[in-house]
């Protein structure tokens, strides 16, 4: 769903500009917390947040508006997006709202909101919450004597590091394992650290020093450069990147290589398969992940189910189907044996496990399958609707048949960002990269002309 607040992971924009205000802010927190009342309990929400420096513009609205709907706001601080999904269930409360906007940079912000069992609202709930921001709400709001409080919690960091290490067993330790792990100025920049090194590893940190500004910048999981060079410099093991938000992980082996998210699902699953944990016969990714995983995964007797771009969407079909691997190649990695959303630290464990138990370096692990050539490129645009025009489709149509049976071509708008996405993959890399140019071509040039 893409409406006029929501799109394919919350509500996302430029902090300070619509629909990123703290006027939205204050609407979002009324009707959120007007749609989860049930029953005449005091009813709570636990709030947490990134390290950008909107964050506090965007916390003190929320917390109007949903004290002005009678909720109890439980008030984390920065922590990861799976920490606040994890403590709406741990803390019995009705409502998990993270305030991030993933891996964009600092000048953005979001607010992702989930349900009491902690998972992302559905389109229907998110479209509920939509109209009503539009809508005259006060009615509906608290009287005097039932307006909601708001509290900062303690020791909310503990428990996330302990549910993490609990994803491992109990015998399990990361004794003799160098690890570099890279928290892009976000919201891991405690907690990741510090479950590494409770289990035995000896950790080097970077960008752990958030200063509101520097979120993702030039650091994380969209920018493992810096990492890779820390690898180098300490010789570690294996270096883990994690996002702003820190529900998405790439892994950069003891080589410098970056290893992704399709990888990452097809070591883990490979692992599941042979210890008889894998459920559902296969993995769920959207239909930006490689080929070459689809390939591989059949190879193991497991199928690939795809989905729309969006781990939301990953999880839905999970969940309908029982399988409990699934996740995005930008390293959204959802493991439903534990949580409920993407966890980059709990992903980053699995594969570390599967270090430990083959006795093996991360660079003979992560390639277990050869990616098909894949090329995605972005196009910015300013308004209309480029996808629609005729020229374009034509484009469309014509670079689909020149890639038959044996590639693929996905082409959609951002849900996040006024974007564009052009990818294509095949066995032959001259034959996309000339298909992605052609496409990207053509868009741009409807865009100029319109």
């Amino acid at each position: 769903m893409a409406g006029r607040y929501f799109g394919t992971d919350g509500i996302r924009g430029r902090a300070n500009k619509f629909p990123m205000t703290a006027e939205v802010a204050m609407k979002v927190g009324m009707a959120a917390g007007l749609s989860f009342q049930r029953g005449n309990h005091r009813h709570r929400v636990v709030l947490g947040k990134d390290t950008r420096l909107s964050g506090y513009m965007i916390e003190n609205a929320l917390v109007s508006g949903l004290c002005a709907a009678g909720m109890d706001v439980f008030l984390l601080g920065p922590i990861p997006t799976p920490a606040v999904a994890m403590l709406v269930r741990s803390l019995r409360a009705d409502i998990g709202v993270m305030i991030s906007a993933s891996h964009n940079p600092y000048h953005d912000n979001g607010i992702k909101l989930f349900g009491p069992d902690g998972y992302k609202l559905s389109d229907e709930i998110e479209e509920r919450i939509e109209a009503m921001l539009d809508q005259d709400v006060e009615a509906l709001l608290a009287d005097s004597d039932g307006l909601g409080r708001a509290k900062r919690v303690d020791g909310v960091h503990d428990r996330y590091i302990e549910f993490a290490k609990r994803t491992l067993p109990r015998s399990m330790s990361l004794s003799g394992l160098r690890i570099v792990v890279d928290c892009a100025n976000g919201a891991a920049y405690k907690v990741a650290p510090a479950a590494l090194w409770e289990l035995g590893a000896e950790v080097i940190p970077i960008n752990v020093e958030p200063n509101g500004f520097n979120i993702n910048a030039e650091c994380g999981s969209t920018h493992p450069a810096g990492l890779q060079k820390k690898i180098h410099e300490v010789r570690a093991d294996i270096g883990i990147a994690l996002d702003g938000d820190a529900d998405r992980v790439v892994i950069v082996d003891e080589n410098g290589t970056v290893v992704d998210g399709d990888q990452i699902m097809a070591l883990i699953a490979q692992s599941w398969q042979q210890s008889g944990r894998l459920a559902g016969g296969g993995v769920v990714a959207t239909v930006m992940s490689n080929l070459g995983l689809e390939r591989y995964l059949g190879e193991l007797n497991l199928e690939l189910h795809r989905t729309k771009v969006g781990d939301r969407y990953v999880v839905e079909h999970m969940r309908a189907h029982g399988l409990n691997i699934g996740g995005e190649q930008s390293g959204h990695i959802v493991l439903t044996d534990y949580s409920t959303t993407g966890d980059g630290l709990v992903a980053a464990l699995q594969v570390l496990a599967c270090i430990k138990r083959s006795n093996k370096p991360m660079s003979e692990l992560s390639r277990t399958f050869e990616p098909v050539p894949q090329l995605l490129k972005n196009v910015r645009f300013s308004g209309g609707k480029p996808l629609e025009e005729t020229l374009v489709k034509a484009a469309i149509e014509d670079g689909r048949n020149r890639l038959g049976k044996t590639g693929r071509l996905v082409i959609r708008p951002s849900g996040t960002e006024p974007l564009i996405r052009v990818m294509a993959e095949g066995d032959d890399p001259q034959l996309v990269e000339t298909v992605v140019n052609d496409i990207v071509g053509v868009i741009s040039e409807s865009r100029s002309a319109a």
